[in-house]
């Protein structure tokens, strides 16, 4: 995957951010690079997706201190779609624990598409990971809550915390999803006759359908992802979400799945934890330092922003984000070097 920026200088993800000023200067500069790509098409399976304006494009990046760098669209409302899958995860696993979890929904990339199927029959009905449908599903079955409207009281409220403001449900593409949802229906009904549902499986897809459906900016990803990496604390509001080990569980699952079959090109890329929405989304954390929310709703065929890609690995590479990438350390007194 040629994401053009192989010209862009360098930097390591050790060591500090750089200055402020910096910072507002390379978001900038990662729009520029990534507007003249329009190539890719608005997602239409759901059809009030179809009507997105292709040609929005924001960029935002909020650091752990809570300050905010936004050029674009970063204000443009869009529904969260598989974003949710992450944080919705994160929310299970500060309920249940890491080994219950791992079982429940596993880790591992599928390979596959994210709405298959045959992942699903291939494993016995385990799902592999939870940023897929069926392992997203298995996920929020697991909310806590003694009802469907107490686990959906939950998510919202859950997903409004990582944002640091209420979050509401987009009405339209809620009514939109659930008229064409089959595909779900039926995934949580495989997983019922597995047993890796035990609730009413349509029940299931209604509050995902729902969580699918929360509208949000590129600044709330931003946020969301800030607080991931900041150890679950909102830099903005201050707020403890999640414990940081359900930080740590949480970005590893996003290294490995968050771009669905292409997680493996994005991290050889981009070298960071993300997660895609086929809205147009997409949000990356680096931990420690700050989080990524992009918006452009152009997408390549495995249902990532084409543009969202783009400017991600710009401003990883310029920010010096990467976490595989390091340099030689200047020797100390003393060394053998």
């Amino acid at each position: 995957m040629d994401l053009g920026v192989e010209h862009v200088e360098q930097r390591v993800a050790t060591g500090p951010l750089p200055a402020q000023e910096e910072i507002d200067d390379l978001v900038a500069r990662a729009l520029t690079h990534a507007t003249p790509h329009g190539e890719g098409a608005v997602a239409d399976y759901i059809p009030v997706l179809a009507r997105a304006d292709p040609a929005l494009f924001g960029v935002c990046v909020v650091d752990v201190d809570g300050h905010a760098h936004a050029v674009g669209d970063t204000q443009a409302a869009f529904s969260v779609q598989s974003i949710s899958k992450a944080f919705v995860y994160a929310l299970v696993r500060e309920h249940l624990g890491h080994d219950v979890v791992a079982d429940r929904v596993g880790v591992n990339n599928t390979g596959l598409p994210f709405n298959s199927v045959m992942a699903l029959e291939l494993n016995g009905g385990h799902p592999l990971n939870p940023m897929v449908n069926a392992g997203a599903l298995a996920t929020t079955a697991l909310v806590p809550g003694a009802s469907a409207d107490e686990q959906w009281a939950t998510i919202q409220a859950g997903l409004s915390a990582f944002a640091g403001r209420p979050l509401e449900v987009d009405d339209e593409v809620y009514r939109s999803e659930a008229a064409t949802n089959q595909r779900n229906r039926a995934i949580a009904r495989l997983l019922e006759s597995y047993g890796r549902v035990e609730l009413d499986p349509l029940a299931v897809v209604d509050v995902y359908t729902r969580q699918c459906a929360l509208s949000v900016t590129a600044h709330d990803l931003a946020v969301m992802g800030a607080t991931l990496a900041d150890g679950g604390v909102n830099p903005v509001t201050g707020e403890q979400v999640v414990a940081a080990d359900v930080c740590r569980d949480t970005l590893a699952v996003m290294a490995t799945n968050g771009l669905y079959e292409r997680s493996g090109e994005w991290l050889l890329e981009i070298g960071l934890p993300g997660k895609s929405g086929v809205s147009g989304g997409i949000v990356t954390i680096a931990p420690g330092k700050a989080g990524i929310g992009v918006y452009s709703p152009r997408l390549d065929p495995a249902g990532n922003s084409v543009r969202g890609q783009r400017a991600t690995a710009y401003l990883s590479r310029a920010l010096g984000l990467n976490i595989f990438a390091s340099d030689a350390h200047v020797p100390t007194r003393g060394s053998h070097r």
